[in-house]
């Protein structure tokens, strides 16, 4: 569905600046910006992705992956079409990759009304509603209005994201916005560039740090390591420093795998020494709370306390199959689990 957005400046000769995301993108009239879910039309900018849901599933919050929130609980998750970064070795570039327009024009969405996705979560006994799959920053406007919805029937709220929303934006979904699950790609301008086509990854930071401590909404970290783009030591080692002294040691980390795909089909699978080694520095730098995902069966992606070692919540493929928990505290030893239950 189309829909002028709020969210953009009017500039010269019918152009529009769009104030979405970090890339600021300035639209001629009849164009599209780079994310391709946007487009100037009589010195207006429109969403072409209101409501124009691609994939819906009702999933546990654990494959996001967000292991602090709502541990063992399933959350109705939606994507659209449509991404501002494009990395070129996306698992769901299918939609990501995806020009809006066209997708839509094909018959590759169906329109869900806010409304309507509330009802399903609810009568799904979902906990709550993930926009994950494509980015959802870009689909900012819908989301807020179904996050409306949302919080007024107790649903939990979350953002699968690149972080690259701009500040201001954030702000303004920030009151309705529960969890933000974001991906640090590495900790250069060359990685992020490579990756994203971005340099200004300190953006990705600051939203991070905003969402934290400013708007207090609960925030994981994702670091997918490609060989060869963002596994050296040193970037490794500087990133996981970085998220304990900005965002605090209990901050979870969760260091994932890659696998061949895309433009990046060529690379091997992340060695598994590569991803131990990181969790290593992790945990070395401070962090009490270092996963390791894409790695089925490991014992890295439960949860233990750590202040005594004792298993917490035991995970198995991105399902809880137990939680010791004990009012959020470690059975054991009585030491409270930054945990949201």
């Amino acid at each position: 569905m189309k829909k002028i957005s709020p969210f953009y400046l009017k500039m010269w000769k019918g152009k529009v600046k769009c104030l979405v995301c970090g890339r600021g993108c300035v639209v001629s009239e009849g164009e599209k910006g780079y994310c391709k879910t946007r487009i100037n039309e009589g010195g207006q900018l429109y969403t072409l992705i209101y409501g124009e849901v691609s994939t819906i599933h009702l999933s546990p919050i654990e494959i996001k992956p967000l292991y602090h929130f709502f541990p063992g609980t399933y959350f109705l998750s939606l994507g659209s079409l449509g991404c501002n970064f494009l990395c070129p070795g996306c698992q769901n570039w299918s939609i990501a990759h995806r020009d809006a327009e066209r997708g839509i024009n094909k018959g590759e969405t169906r329109y869900f009304s806010p409304q309507e996705v509330v009802d399903i979560a609810l009568k799904k006994g979902g906990r709550g509603i993930s926009f994950t799959y494509n980015e959802p920053t870009l689909w900012v406007e819908y989301t807020m209005d179904v996050f409306k919805m949302a919080k007024e029937k107790g649903l939990a709220t979350n953002y699968v994201t690149n972080g690259y929303i701009t500040n201001e934006v954030l702000e303004i979904i920030a009151p309705y916005l529960d969890s933000f699950r974001v991906d640090i790609k590495g900790f250069s301008e060359e990685t992020y560039y490579r990756l994203a086509k971005i340099k200004n990854f300190q953006l990705i930071l600051e939203n991070c740090i905003l969402a934290k401590r400013k708007f207090h909404i609960h925030v994981e970290i994702v670091t997918n390591l490609i060989p060869g783009f963002n596994d050296k030591e040193e970037e490794i080692s500087a990133l996981a420093s970085w998220i304990v002294e900005k965002l605090g040691k209990d901050t979870p980390w969760h260091v994932t795998r890659f696998f061949p795909h895309l433009y990046l089909s060529h690379l091997p699978p992340t060695p598994l020494s590569t991803l131990l080694r990181a969790i290593e520095i992790g945990k070395s730098a401070g962090l009490q709370f270092v996963y390791l995902g894409n790695v089925p069966g490991s014992s890295l992606q439960n949860t233990y306390c750590p202040e005594c070692g004792e298993l917490l919540l035991e995970r198995n493929n991105f399902t809880l199959i137990k939680n010791r928990l004990k009012n959020k505290s470690c059975p054991n030893c009585g030491r409270e689990i930054p945990v949201i239950i």
